[in-house]
């Protein structure tokens, strides 16, 4: 027996080491398919917060946007609105003020606090109150937020807005956890964030994120395990990684020739360049104070010479498209007022430069402002000046001027700027925020506005029409009616010409060949959820 007993022993050990061996062999893969799983997005955004209260960049939003959830978000590819924390579109009073939201159940947080009303009230209340960057976007429109039932909300507004709910889709506009924030002027968590979204953040640093897929997230789950997000110093660094195949997915940031390279050698790398038409537009503000740019067949003449399907081609290689209205041509109440004249009318903007005053020998000399620490922008100016010195000889002189993107903005409602040469992308998708924040002016005259969006802009246009048919625009519930609305509103833009849209940006979302569902939305978002490897 006790021959037996050594001899036992080892054996039972033997076999207790192989029992634990093969576990561990066989918990090996898991944790390995885990990280395979995950996708690897590069970019070269920088962030610096993400709390959604104080966030309100692009990439910022982009990020909020797969780690939150909103009352109302785009049914994918899309423009079209659909309930997210609500279960339908709000219930809207007949004056227009009072909106009813149903919430729905079963929601959970992060940090495991359950979604109710009282914390909806709880994270609009803070987006508006801790006062970050975004906060008047709310402030400015909001009377009142409460909970009046368990998962209802009711919300009463300053003024009709009939696009609010599209505001209320904006990235920050989310929900967050009422144990893991305060209410408190000035108080952001910029590294950390705890939402109600498909992914949950595990890791904030200074050049790379964390996201894990939430086990208890209330919608369908992620088809991947994560996401690591990886910020490069350098559109090259970027292009390279991309290339190589270090990371899955590369998005912002590629140089015009890099998304041409990748474009021209998709097919034989097997690679997808997913190209959409982007939510923002760039355009000429022009000073309405500033002579001669105050009389309005100046503007008319300006506006001919424009030659947007040469920047198109030679400038952007494609990149962009022409646009021909403030309003892009994502949005259906686009009406494309300024094709009528269409690119580079010499002869039109000599018939506007004669009934001005003005010809070969006594030309139009007008200063053109740029952002100098925009390559495109630098181009394009260069561009539109040399056009309208080949096609209208001495007539029209631009004098071209730039200044570095924070100065402009600071100085942009000063009217230190004749003409300058912008950008624009909006807080939420609707027509409303393509016209108001251009067009409106709260205080002014004939003489210009004083205070308002234009002035903001630097335009100082002023019309008692155009604001009368903004306020209509808000208050009206009915899209047909909407929609002559803001087609005489686009009317009225062409013919005083305080602003000449000239294109319409395209994003575009590199994707390698074993990633599977990837999709770039109308509102310059990526959802990380879709996306799965083969």
């Amino acid at each position: 027996m006790n021959a037996w007993k050594s001899l036992l022993k080892p054996v039972l050990l033997f076999c207790l080491c192989c029992f634990v061996a093969i576990s561990c062999a066989r918990s090996t893969p898991d944790a390995s398919t885990t990280e395979t799983s995950r996708l690897t997005v590069g970019t070269t955004a920088t962030i610096s917060t993400i709390d959604p209260a104080d966030a309100y960049s692009i990439f910022a939003g982009n990020l909020l946007y797969n780690l939150g959830d909103r009352l109302y978000g785009y049914k994918l590819g899309t423009s079209e609105l659909q309930p997210q924390l609500a279960t339908a579109l709000p219930k809207v009073s007949a004056d227009g003020l009072t909106y009813t939201i149903a919430l729905r159940k079963g929601v959970v947080f992060h940090d495991g606090t359950l979604f109710n009303a009282k914390a909806m009230e709880f994270s609009l209340q803070r987006f508006i109150q801790n006062g970050g960057s975004p906060a008047f976007l709310l402030s400015d429109a909001v009377d009142s937020i409460a909970a009046t039932g368990a998962d209802q909300l009711t919300i009463k507004l300053k003024k009709p807005f009939a696009a609010f709910p599209s505001l209320l889709a904006f990235s920050g506009a989310c929900a967050v956890s009422p144990n893991a924030y305060q209410i408190k002027s000035g108080d952001f968590k910029p590294d950390g964030f705890v939402g109600t979204g498909p992914y949950k953040l595990v890791k904030y640093g200074t050049d790379s994120l964390r996201l894990d897929a939430f086990d208890q997230y209330w919608g369908e789950k992620p088809a991947n395990r994560g996401v690591n997000v990886q910020f490069f110093s350098s559109p090259a660094n970027l292009f390279n990684a991309f290339r190589t195949g270090a990371i899955d997915v590369a998005y912002q940031g590629m140089a015009l020739d890099q998304i041409r390279s990748l474009q021209e050698k998709a097919a034989q790398s097997g690679w997808n360049v997913i190209e959409q038409s982007g939510s923002g537009i760039n355009y000429l503000t022009i000073n309405l104070k500033s002579e001669p740019l105050n009389k309005v067949e100046v503007r008319q003449a300006i506006a001919a010479v424009m030659d947007r399907s040469l920047l198109q081609d030679r400038v952007f290689q494609g990149q962009i498209k022409p646009l021909y209205s403030l309003i892009p041509a994502t949005l259906k109440e686009q009406k494309p007022v300024f094709q009528t004249e269409g690119d580079a009318n010499i002869e039109r903007a000599k018939a506007w430069l004669t009934k001005a005053g003005y010809s070969e020998a006594n030309p139009l000399k007008v200063e053109f402002w740029y952002r100098s620490n925009v390559v495109t922008d630098q181009l394009a100016a260069l561009t539109l000046k040399a056009i309208a010195q080949k096609r209208l000889g001495r007539w029209m002189q631009f004098d071209l001027k730039s200044v570095e993107s924070t100065t402009a903005y600071k100085n942009l409602d000063t009217g230190a700027y004749p003409m300058f040469l912008l950008d624009w992308t909006p807080d939420f998708l609707d027509s409303d925020n393509y016209i108001q924040p251009f067009m409106e002016c709260t205080k002014g005259s004939k003489a210009g506005c004083e205070e308002g969006a234009s002035a903001s802009q630097g335009s100082y246009y002023y019309s008692d029409r155009v604001n009368t048919l903004i306020d209509q625009s808000r208050q009206e519930q009915n899209p047909e009616v909407r929609n002559k609305l803001f087609a005489e509103l686009q009317t009225i833009l062409m013919q005083d010409v305080p602003f000449i849209p000239l294109w319409q940006n395209k994003d575009y979302l590199f994707v390698q060949k074993n990633i599977q569902g990837a999709t770039l939305e109308v509102t310059q978002k990526v959802p990380f959820s879709v996306m799965k490897k083969a």
